[in-house]
């Protein structure tokens, strides 16, 4: 009903609800007046933190409070030299900051390129504006893979049929009719429409969920988890330590009070592996900037790492393994058809549709005669269907019905056609078959009794960088299973020809068994399945992902979003519809299926990188806390000042820590991130706090008198070095001339400091004599042959 049929009945509109405008939209005069009352949709959907989240996010940390306080104890107790500690978590901060905000930027401009641009008319023109540039009443025009970005009532349909099956789990459909309500965060499946929005901004159903699912993340991940696991388990461990230490230091030893301060800090400071969320962040950060240049939008972090997880993907074939265009190269008339009527037809088909799809964006380019039949009833492609219709009245005014689709869905299967039809598939070639037909064409047996008029033959475009690509999984032990709606045969050719491990074993999905553990069966005995409906498409992803697989998932068009939505990891191509990379957590702008191997080897970087640098913090970690346990238990000094483990920390983990997080790595992603850690940090603490103690008290036995405290604190510090230089050296393995390198400067730069006067001075090193520290080199030796036995009985005993 119109204003001007309101005002004549006496009655008010509510102003949140905007009658229907006429067909042609709105006037510009009109979103002007609606921008000015606010009815935008004014969502803040953002793709990043912002700046004041990023700063607060790296500064406002636990540790960086506990290290701040002991900062600032020390700068009033203890020379400057034993506070660079504080200034190294400040340099740290602040890399954080930096490198999380370059990120920022990447996503954010990425974001823009990969923005939905909704179709609305206004001025009775159609144009695309950004999603927040829609209004209250605006005419929204709807296509086959479009979301509905705001909520709505249907004005226009054209056999519009919509998934809600995002929103309410409704697996099937839902045929829209004007006056149908339209939900935000739905799409469509097939035919087109317009509908006027009612509801925008937060109002919208879908509004919250759009802006979670877009937002920049760095939650929900097994490396994020695990870490946090890590630090709680350190926290419970370092605050009853930390409280002995201080009492041991403060009250039980009767020592000069700036100096048992300062010892007392320096036993607590190593405790805090504050490092390791840093190098963490500043390591997905760095992959989302590398991904960035290859124009790859990374919609939620821990894609990256899932990625790197994966060991079977599954290829959608049309956009992913072949270019989006098709050729046809062939139209065979069937049964005695007239050519050139059959192709009339064919055109008349192509012009029906307002949206064709590639193939029959083909068929329209190759057969452009298809003016001035009049259009009875239309069926727009369904890829649950795996066809379209139309009916017409002819020039001399006879009335005709056609499909168009899957030979072997419109065929009965011994119908002699089917058998031309799979010669050409072998070669690789998509067929459709034009039949006439009797009957309603959206009746349920609409192919029953079809007449087969002609075959079309299209040529589909390979990829030329996707056979490389392929080999590139198969080389990096990731299974690759292409999964089509197209015939099982012609995928299967495909497949061949760009060299697909396994592409020989084809199976048409309609034979695919409905249990689930029999489906994941043959799903992992095949590799190429074809004739698979949207519905098996996610029944497949959900039945690997029963059998323990991590499952990536690639596609473009509307009948992958339930399967990209379920599996692990779901990738778009950026010139993919927009429910597809409304769901995906990855999208490829470049529409470059050669980008994944980058995707994955991001991954691959991180997460391993990660688990390396992670085993050496938490190794500082255990031995600090065994060397304070230890100190309190023997009621002795604690050996170490904060500026000598500020000398080794910086020198056996934070600098190599730094270069190894961001070194190309290649090995697949493991589980239990946690477990994997520890069982090799825990023993090397062990041996690196057993190793120190064993020469600290050696050397309390050796050295008497004034400067012994000085001299066993040198004698101690040569060990915990060397003991950490050998794990160091063990968790750089294996070994490439930058490692050596690393490792090399790593100790050269530890001899600098022993010879150098004035650094013996400021960081208070200086060996006495010559028994104490070749017998504490002789420890460290002994710590390290332990190491060795006892990383490689783990290593044998996990092998996972």
């Amino acid at each position: 009903m119109t204003q001007r049929a309101l005002d004549s009945f006496g009655e008010q509109p509510d102003p949140m609800e905007t009658p229907p405008g006429p067909q042609g939209g709105l006037t510009t005069a009109e979103v002007a007046e609606r921008v000015a009352r606010g009815e935008v949709n004014d969502v803040p959907v953002r793709s990043s933190r912002s700046v004041t989240e990023i700063v607060r996010a790296n500064v406002l940390t636990r540790f960086n409070l506990i290290i701040g306080v002991l900062w600032v104890i020390m700068l009033f107790v203890a020379p400057i030299q034993d506070s660079l500690f504080g200034f190294v978590i400040i340099a740290n901060t602040g890399i954080g900051i930096v490198q999380e905000w370059r990120a920022k930027k990447t996503l954010d401009s990425l974001a823009v390129i990969g923005e939905a641009k909704p179709t609305v008319r206004r001025d009775g023109a159609s144009a695309e504006v950004s999603v927040s540039e829609i209004v209250l009443g605006d005419l929204v025009e709807l296509g086959p893979g479009d979301k509905a970005v705001v909520d709505g009532t249907v004005v226009e349909a054209d056999s519009l049929e919509i998934d809600e099956s995002l929103l309410t789990g409704e697996a099937d459909p839902v045929v829209k009719r004007p006056g149908d309500p339209v939900m935000s965060g739905s799409f469509v499946v097939a035919g087109g429409g317009a509908f006027t929005a009612t509801k925008v901004g937060r109002e919208a159903y879908a509004a919250q969920l759009a802006e979670e699912a877009s937002r920049f993340t760095l939650v929900q991940s097994e490396l994020r988890s695990g870490i946090s696991t890590i630090l709680k388990y350190v926290t419970w461990m370092m605050v009853p330590t930390a409280i002995g230490l201080i009492v041991s230091q403060l009250v039980v030893k009767d020592n000069n009070f700036k100096d048992s301060v300062a010892r007392t800090v320096g036993g607590i400071v190593p405790m805090i592996p504050e490092g390791l969320v840093l190098l963490t962040s500043v390591a997905f950060a760095i992959g989302v900037i590398r991904l960035g240049r290859k124009q790859c939008l990374v919609q939620e972090l821990p894609a990256i790492e899932g990625l790197a997880r994966v060991d079977i993907v599954c290829l959608d074939k049309t956009g992913t393994l072949t270019e989006g265009g098709m050729d046809v190269t062939e139209v065979r008339p069937l049964n005695g058809s007239d050519p050139d009527h059959v192709r009339r037809v064919l055109g008349a088909l192509g012009a029906s549709d307002p949206r064709p799809n590639a193939s029959l964006q083909a068929i329209v380019d190759a057969c452009p005669d298809g003016e001035g039949w009049g259009v009875t009833q239309a069926v727009p492609f369904s890829s649950a269907r795996k066809y379209s219709g139309a009916a017409f009245t002819e020039d001399d005014g006879a009335a005709s019905a056609w499909l168009l689709g899957a030979p072997d869905v419109l065929l009965p299967a011994d119908d002699p056609a089917l058998a031309e039809t799979g010669h050409l598939n072998e070669q690789g070639l998509r067929v459709l078959l034009l039949a006439r037909v009797r009957g309603e064409l959206d009746a349920p047996d609409a192919a029953s009794g079809a007449v087969p008029t002609a075959l079309v033959v299209l040529e589909q475009r390979l990829r030329p960088d996707a056979g490389e690509t392929l080999a590139y999984f198969d080389d990096q032990d990731v299974a690759a299973k292409v999964i089509s709606g197209d015939n099982a045969v012609s995928v299967g050719a495909v497949a061949q020809k760009l060299g697909l491990p396994g592409a020989e074993h084809t199976l048409d999905a309609r034979r695919l068994p409905e249990d689930r553990d029999d489906m994941a069966t043959e799903i992992e005995r095949n590799a190429v399945f074809g004739r698979v409906t949207p519905q098996q498409k996610r029944d497949m992803v959900a039945a690997l992902q029963s059998r323990g697989h991590t499952v990536a998932m690639t596609g473009d068009g509307v009948n992958d979003v339930l399967a990209l939505k379920d599996a692990d990891i779901g990738v778009s191509m950026g010139s993919g519809s927009e429910a597809t990379r409304a769901v995906a957590q990855i999208v490829l702008l470049n529409n470059s299926f050669a980008t994944l191997p980058s995707v994955v080897a991001e991954g691959r970087r991180v997460i391993g990188n990660i688990t390396r640098v992670a085993t050496l913090f938490l190794t500082k970690t255990v031995y600090s806390v065994l060397l304070a346990i230890l100190v309190v238990c023997f009621q002795v000094e604690y050996p170490f000042l904060p500026r000598h483990l500020t000398l080794l920390s910086t020198l056996t983990i934070g600098v190599p820590a730094f270069f190894l997080a961001l070194a190309p790595n290649k090995e697949r992603a493991q589980p239990h991130f946690v477990r994997r850690v520890m069982r090799y940090a825990i023993p090397s603490g062990v041996i690196a706090a057993a190793a120190t103690f064993t020469t600290y008290l050696v050397a309390r036995h050796h050295y008497a008198g004034q400067g012994a405290l000085d001299a066993e604190t040198s004698a101690a510090t040569l060990t915990l070095f060397l003991v950490s230089m050998w794990v160091l050296a063990i968790i750089a393995r294996p070994y490439t001339w930058w490692r050596v390198a690393l490792v090399a400067t790593m100790g050269l730069c530890f001899l600098v400091v022993l010879a150098v006067p004035w650094l013996q001075d400021f960081f208070a090193l200086k060996l006495v004599g010559t028994t104490m520290p070749w017998a504490a080199v002789g420890i460290a030796a002994v710590a390290a042959a332990v190491l060795e036995f006892t990383w490689r009985m783990v290593g044998r005993r996990f092998r996972s």
